[in-house]
């Protein structure tokens, strides 16, 4: 399977970001993602799950939040991150997927009560 990454994604980890400093800018796309995420956006939840299922941007591989962000995505619509969730699960324990599904169930609560 062929995983397409968002173009902020891509260009982190090709080189071609304008930020310079890879710690600023890392920092700067993963609140840029959450911020977005906050608003319901697929594309954030999938970029977040990508994110933490590969470790970059100097994130430590996480694949309960991977599952959670992916879990979010795929809730949203997003067809590609049903793909990605069901892959990593295939590494994680029943306990880890729980974890991650009452994760994504918090995310979801937390942010609905903020925007209503």
């Amino acid at each position: 399977m062929k995983v397409v990454l968002s173009p902020v994604i891509a260009a982190t980890r090709t080189g071609t970001d304008n930020m310079g400093n890879s710690m600023k800018s890392a920092a700067f796309l993963i609140e840029s993602r959450l911020s977005e995420a906050a608003q319901g956006s697929s594309n954030a939840y999938f970029d977040l799950g990508m994110i933490y299922s590969s470790g970059s941007e100097g994130i430590d591989v996480d694949l309960i939040e991977a599952h959670k962000w992916f879990n979010l995505a795929a809730l949203s619509g997003h067809d590609e991150s049903k793909i990605c969730r069901a892959e990593i699960s295939l590494e994680m324990t029943a306990r880890e997927i729980a974890e991650a599904q009452r994760e994504a169930r918090s995310w979801l609560q937390d942010n609905t009560r903020r925007v209503a």
